[in-house]
């Protein structure tokens, strides 16, 4: 993380150098203050149009993986622009304009559905398994604390569907599950 930064350091001191050099310092702080102003207004009309496209895609009438990298892509170029310095920008100003993002967005869709079934497998480990069953009153139980307003115990009658879990055979119910 280290090594990142300080080639992020060196990178934009870099830049402003050669530009400086080759604009002057006036017009090398004029084209950074530009830069952010211009970044300001597409942050902030980009997000209007990107949320829509999210709403768009949630009714069915866009593609969702399109209105996801858009959204990301936005994400990441309104992250850059916040990020100091004159190639942070430029990368920001390039994320947010939408030909850029129309460029892009195969590309992250690609890189998303070749990431996601990983992250799908992992926490497919994290999720309960689920029993399909009912409560059913058994009357012939004696009553606990819990249940003796009705003179009754609830019992969970069912069956095991499906168990994802590597700990436990399917079928094994000596195990409680709590």
């Amino acid at each position: 993380m280290l090594a990142l930064f300080v080639l992020y350091v060196v990178v934009e001191v870099a830049a402003l150098v050669a530009v400086g050099s080759a604009l002057g310092v006036l017009w090398t702080v004029v084209l950074l203050i530009g830069g952010s102003l211009i970044g300001s207004l597409l942050v902030r009309s980009q997000g209007r149009r990107v949320l829509d496209g999210l709403r768009r895609a949630s009714r069915g009438e866009r593609s969702a993986g399109g209105a996801v990298a858009d959204g990301a892509l936005f994400a990441a170029g309104s992250v850059a622009m916040f990020v100091p310095g004159l190639v942070t920008t430029v990368i920001g100003l390039l994320l947010l304009i939408p030909p850029t993002r129309w460029l892009l967005r195969p590309a992250v869709v690609w890189g998303a559905a070749r990431w996601l079934p990983q992250v799908a497998t992992a926490t497919q480990r994290m999720r309960p398994t689920v029993i399909d069953g009912e409560i059913v009153v058994d009357r012939a139980a004696p009553a606990d604390s819990a249940s003796s307003a009705a003179g009754s115990t609830p019992v969970l009658e069912g069956q095991v569907i499906e168990v994802d879990r590597a700990d436990r055979p399917a079928g094994d119910f000596r195990k409680p599950h709590r």
